[in-house]
C-alpha cells in the first residue's frame, strides 16, 4: 500500500492533485485548515482510496508541522506534495510583519521541516512535488514577499534534489503560472481568472510526471495558460 502526503489539499491545486492520484492501493494523507472544505475532499477520496486521512494543522507555525508529522506517523511514505501556499499581494512597505511570518512560515520552512523529516525514511522511487509558481523565477511587483518565498523554496528544492539523488528519490518542480484557484479570492484587483488555467491541469502535470518509471525523472515543469502567464 502506497502512502502520499499531501498538504493544502482542501481545495484548489492540492484538492485537484488529491483527486487525481485517489486510487485504491493508496493510503492519501491530505492536509487543509478548513475542516468543511477538507472533510468535502475526504469524502470524494474515500470511494476511490484504500483510506484517507484528514490532518487539520496550521503550517505557519512550527508547532502545526510537529503535530502534523506526529498524527502521519512513524511510517514511510512514498510522496510528499509541498503545495500548501500563501499568497500576500500588496506594496512591499506595507506588508506587515505577521504577513511576512506566515508567508515564510506556510511557503519556506514548512516544506523545509517536512521534506526534513520525511525524506530520510523514503523508499528508492518514492518523490517529493513541490508546487512552485512562476513567481520562483519571475519577480512581479506587489508580489515580493510571495516571490522572496518561492524563490527561496526553488534553491532549497534544487539542492534537496542533489543530494536525494543518489537515494533514487525524485524531486518534481512544478511551476504553474496563474491558476483560477479560491486563491484569487483574497487578492485585490481584478484578475482574468475566465484566462487562467484550471488546478485540475496542474494536476495532470504532476500525474504525468510522477507515471514515469521510478529511473527516469521528469524534474520540472511549467504549466501556462495558451494565453500566456497573466
Amino acid at each position: 500500500m502506497k502512502r502520499y502526503l499531501i498538504t493544502g489539499a482542501s481545495r484548489g491545486i492540492g484538492r485537484a492533485i488529491a483527486e487525481k492520484l485517489s486510487a485504491s492501493d493508496v493510503v492519501l494523507l491530505l492536509h487543509g485548515r478548513d475542516t468543511v472544505a477538507l472533510a468535502e475532499v475526504c469524502k470524494f477520496a474515500k470511494t476511490q482510496c484504500a483510506q484517507v486521512v484528514p490532518l487539520i494543522h496550521d503550517l505557519a507555525l512550527p508547532s502545526g508541522v510537529s503535530k502534523l508529522i506526529a498524527e502521519v506517523g512513524s511510517g514511510s511514505i512514498d510522496l510528499l506534495v509541498n503545495n500548501a501556499g500563501i499568497a500576500v499581494v500588496k506594496p512591499f512597505a506595507e506588508i506587515t510583519q505577521i504577513e511576512l511570518e506566515q508567508t515564510i512560515g506556510v511557503n519556506i520552512v514548512a516544506p523545509f521541516l517536512l521534506t526534513q523529516h520525511f525524506a530520510p525514511k523514503m523508499r528508492p522511487g518514492s518523490s517529493i512535488v513541490n508546487i512552485l509558481s512562476i513567481a520562483a523565477k519571475t519577480a512581479f511587483p506587489n508580489w515580493s514577499v510571495y516571490c522572496m518565498s518561492k524563490f527561496a523554496l526553488e534553491g532549497f528544492s534544487q539542492a534537496v534534489r542533489e543530494e536525494l539523488r543518489e537515494h533514487k528519490i525524485r524531486v518534481i518542480n512544478i511551476y504553474p503560472a496563474a491558476t483560477d484557484t479560491e486563491i484569487w479570492n483574497n487578492i485585490a484587483g481584478e484578475w482574468p481568472r475566465t484566462k487562467m488555467m484550471s488546478a485540475e491541469e496542474v494536476a495532470s502535470a504532476v500525474a504525468y510526471a510522477l507515471s514515469r518509471p521510478a529511473d527516469v525523472a521528469v524534474e520540472n515543469i511549467s504549466v501556462s495558460s495558451s494565453t500566456g502567464n497573466l
